[in-house]
């Protein structure tokens, strides 16, 4: 990669620098490696090399403190960038061509602040299957709000009551169920951020 990636000013760890070879990486930081996908990664130090490393895949990759592969030739460009939104944001940019086998670049709909000191990148279909998951339930709210309307106005008979009951308990039982895994994937990420995740009492 040409350009360096620069943290948050908030962030007061150095700067990735290509140009150098100052080290920027110690044990127990927080590492995005974008070769292989989007997840964090905990730098240990490895005693056995004596450098830095993390373990992926059932192995340990090691690089130096610039965050430099420690052997071969990958060691020309830095592998490693410290776990900050604007890396995150800058590698999805910068990567997305690289790692694509489509002719387009991804679109990147940024709908944050100035003020946000945090931003989760999701794919545009987990937000769809949210949507979704929201409309359904909310038609299923109105159904059981219309059966309860018509046992208030009497319009409907004691057997049919029951079977509707039956029916909209049913109902709701699934959509709790599609709510809840929903809710789960969704406290995979906020768990990471300030706010925790969502704790609900069923």
């Amino acid at each position: 990669m040409d350009n360096s990636i620069r943290t948050t000013q908030k962030d007061n760890r150095s700067t990735l620098n290509t140009a150098t070879n100052k080290p920027v990486f110690k044990k127990g930081d927080s590492v995005l490696y974008p070769s292989v996908g989007n997840d964090t990664y905990k730098l240990i130090y490895d005693s056995d090399n004596g450098c830095l490393g993390f373990v992926f895949d059932g192995g340990i990759y090691h690089y130096g403190s610039d965050g430099k592969a420690d052997v071969g030739y990958h060691n020309l460009v830095p592998s490693l960038f410290h776990d900050t939104p604007a890396n995150r944001q800058a590698i999805s940019i910068l990567y997305s061509s690289a790692h694509s086998t489509q002719s387009c670049q991804r679109k990147i709909i940024d709908l944050t602040i100035p003020h946000d000191d945090e931003v989760i990148l999701m794919p545009s279909i987990m937000l769809s299957d949210i949507a979704c998951d929201i409309d359904g339930a909310n038609r299923n709210l109105d159904s059981v709000g219309h059966l309860l309307y018509l046992i208030y106005q009497r319009q409907i008979t004691a057997q049919q009551i029951i079977a509707m009951a039956r029916l909209a308990h049913d109902s709701v039982d699934t959509w709790k169920a599609i709510l809840c895994s929903q809710l789960d994937d969704l406290n995979k990420p906020l768990a990471q951020t300030n706010f925790g995740k969502m704790e609900v009492a069923l």
